[in-house]
């Protein structure tokens, strides 16, 4: 039973095979083309490079391939909200449509967090975690929520946030800084490898209001530090070392009001080694592979098997 997954966010095109029998996924991405010094694309601008880059990254995806599809996935909103829209989803929700009606095959439509939260689930191997509840953090350009995770009938579980960035999101301070830095967007395996030359221990403490957290101070502040001269490497280091923080501060807050459960790390940001170290070692917190952390269609193709195979949460 081989399903395809499709997910074309603000960041990344992306396409993914999923193999239910085996349990193996194989997928092929192309990040979307950022000029230099800028921090990210319109979506005008993103809906053109999808249209251009889908069909470059099916075709690495069945290159030399013969394939039989049993279904198909796409993420059609960055997440299960009221006003929950961004025009570049349009472009996969356009090209499965087309696969489901040439194939005559089923098409699960799931928001981008979904995608996000089963490729970690996936990758860790712990989807077991669905039959309870469970906390995920969503950490990236577009998104820095934690989620409560539960059950859900229809839709395998079901994602209230319950904790989020009240101002910029993780992976927008990161960017912001590192194009400061003159880096190239996205800017995050290049500011970490930049923050590893660094020694410099800081004293942070994050900026909290309940559960959530306020992350616009961490560029006025790397911002501070460069006028004066600080060395880029310091600057990388303070920037992630900032998120950290608000991660962690968001996170005991979340335990005080909830109690202890399980934690699940998804999106860009949760790629950092430093960051995975941290949480995994203090919180026995999971993680994604980083190839199943950024922006991915694998998480979308395993759901859309869930959907259309059926599930029991005390199997998975």
């Amino acid at each position: 039973m081989l399903y395809l997954g499709i997910d074309t966010s603000n960041y990344t095109t992306s396409a993914a095979l999923y193999d239910s029998v085996r349990g193996t996924v194989e997928q092929q991405k192309l990040p979307l083309p950022v000029k230099k010094g800028e921090r990210g694309l319109r979506q005008s601008d993103a809906v053109f490079h999808h249209t251009v880059q889908l069909p470059q990254v099916l075709g690495k995806l069945f290159e030399n391939k013969t394939v039989h599809l049993d279904g198909v996935g796409v993420s059609v909103f960055p997440r299960r909200a009221e006003g929950s829209y961004m025009p570049c989803f349009l472009v996969g929700k356009s090209a499965s449509e087309a696969i489901r009606l040439a194939c005559g095959i089923p098409c699960a439509m799931v928001s981008h967090q979904e995608g996000h939260i089963a490729a970690a689930l996936y990758s860790a191997d712990a989807f077991s975690l669905v039959s309870a509840p469970f906390l995920a953090f969503h950490v990236s350009g577009g998104t820095t929520e934690a989620l409560l995770v539960s059950p859900h009938k229809s839709r395998i579980f079901a994602a209230k946030c319950v904790a989020r960035s009240l101002d910029l999101h993780a992976g927008q301070a990161i960017d912001r800084v590192g194009v400061m830095l003159d880096l190239s967007f996205p800017c995050g395996p290049a500011l970490e490898k930049l923050a590893e030359q660094s020694d410099r221990s800081f004293n942070i403490k994050p900026s909290m209001k309940g559960t959530n957290c306020c992350l616009s101070g961490i560029e006025n502040r790397c911002m501070a530090m460069l006028s004066v001269g600080e060395s880029a490497a310091d600057i990388a280091k303070f920037c992630l070392e900032s998120v950290r923080v608000s991660l962690e501060g968001m996170l005991q807050a979340l335990k005080r009001e909830f109690g202890e459960m399980p934690v699940l790390f998804s999106g860009g940001v949760s790629s950092n080694r430093a960051l995975r170290t941290y949480f995994s070692e203090n919180y026995g917190a999971l993680f994604a592979e980083p190839a199943f952390s950024a922006d991915n269609a694998a998480g979308v193709a395993v759901l859309a098997a869930l959907y259309h195979e059926g599930f029991e949460w005390n199997a998975l």
